[in-house]
């Protein structure tokens, strides 16, 4: 009777364990696809100099590192969006963007061609890209990204 009970127990702990990795498994994919959805509202933005949306997307504390190595904050990159410092013609994903979530954080990784230029300074080609999100009261901001250059061959 004892074995009966223990086998009982075990089952239920293990079903129970089960759906919860189930339900977990559907949050994060839940969340990658509002993190895509985003990116995709911040590359429309880039291109159409939609300084209000990018506004609500970029973090407060947001940092940006250009292909150059160059830092710039929030209120940088608004300044060089607004002079027409930074304009984009074109923003073209070459590969798949990677977006793993953990928890309330998403790392999204790719590789971009970029035509135009960023605070001033000719930036078109290939890059690696980075951005770093976190899902608060706002949505998903971006708190971090940065553009590398990909070496010709």
């Amino acid at each position: 009777m004892k074995q009966i009970i223990y086998v009982a127990i075990l089952t239920v702990a293990l079903l129970s364990s089960g759906r919860q990795q189930s339900v977990a498994q559907s949050a994060d994919a839940a969340a990658e696809q509002e993190v895509r959805q985003t990116i995709e509202k911040y590359r429309k933005a880039l291109l159409q100099k939609d300084a209000a949306t990018l506004e609500r997307i970029w973090a407060d504390d947001y940092t940006f590192t250009n292909g150059a190595g160059e830092i710039h904050s929030k209120a940088d990159r608004l300044a060089n969006l607004k002079s027409g410092a930074t304009s984009l013609g074109s923003i073209s994903e070459d590969e798949d963007i990677k977006v793993r979530v953990y928890g309330k954080v998403a790392v999204a990784t790719s590789r971009v061609t970029i035509k135009g230029q960023y605070s001033g300074k000719q930036t078109s080609g290939q890059y690696r890209s980075i951005h770093v999100w976190v899902k608060g009261a706002a949505g998903w901001q971006l708190v971090a990204n940065q553009i590398t250059p990909v070496a010709a061959k």
